[in-house]
């Protein structure tokens, strides 16, 4: 119940259903006073919706700015620092310690599909060129000039965009959440929580369920290796082709 509040809770915020996102934060304010031992699960969780809708009203402002849409963008991308901040403060107060697979990664598990084994390097590294390959197609398509007119911006936003993201879902919630409940819920919640996200910057409810996925490969590869670099390499690449075939801006 407390993950569809949580989805229900950024779906409300992404669509600016003022009325109903309210309801749902004092759903969750009821549920942190009344069930003191998921106490810092619900803290978690709400602060992010709280930080989310600060990030919200923050673009709301910056959108009304006379400045160029590759600024709006990037600072867009840099307020996601709202809720990294409000979870790095629930964990202060709970006194716990902030954990995000900060490390170098262990290639050595190897991953285990239904009728396969894979290790993770290979895995990680056919995922990128698939995407390559995809995006490739989409870019090719676009003219020279315009391609070097987005070089700066491109690697900002996909560098931004990918180690906030990266630290949000795979790092923080996901480490918060797999300790105190189960992995599999951990990886479901940041998974569908991170897709939905993605509402907020205009995206469908069918494209950012589709993205979902792409956050249980993120997740897999985090806890596979330990180390969140090997998922904000693969979402820099994801990032730079988004950008350069037109998905962004």
């Amino acid at each position: 119940m407390m993950a569809i509040l949580f989805f229900l809770g950024i779906t409300a915020i992404s669509y600016e259903h003022v009325g109903f996102s309210l309801l749902i934060l004092a759903g969750f304010a009821i549920w942190l006073v009344a069930n003191k031992e998921k106490r810092f699960v619900t803290s978690l969780l709400l602060s992010f919706l709280v930080c989310f809708a600060l990030f919200m009203v923050f673009n709301n402002f910056v959108g009304t700015m006379g400045i160029p849409k590759e600024t709006k963008v990037i600072l867009n991308r840099l307020s996601l620092g709202f809720m990294i901040l409000g979870m790095v403060l629930v964990h202060l107060f709970f006194h716990k310690k902030v954990c995000w697979y900060n490390q170098k990664p262990d290639w050595k598990n190897p991953i285990v599909l239904p009728f396969h084994k894979i290790h993770t390097f290979p895995f990680w590294l056919i995922g990128i060129v698939i995407n390559l390959v995809i995006y490739g197609y989409f870019i090719l398509q676009k003219d020279w000039e315009y391609l070097k007119s987005l070089l700066w911006f491109c690697l900002l936003f996909s560098f931004i965009n990918a180690v906030f993201e990266e630290v949000i879902w795979r790092g923080i919630m996901l480490s918060a959440l797999k300790d105190v409940t189960s992995t599999g819920y951990a990886v479901l919640v940041t998974s569908i929580g991170f897709g939905l996200l993605h509402l907020a910057i205009g995206f469908s409810i069918a494209l950012s369920l589709l993205i979902s996925v792409a956050g249980v490969i993120y997740a897999i590869l985090t806890l596979k290796t330990n180390s969140l670099y090997p998922s904000i390499v693969f979402h820099i690449v994801i990032s730079i082709g988004m950008v350069y075939s037109g998905f962004i801006i």
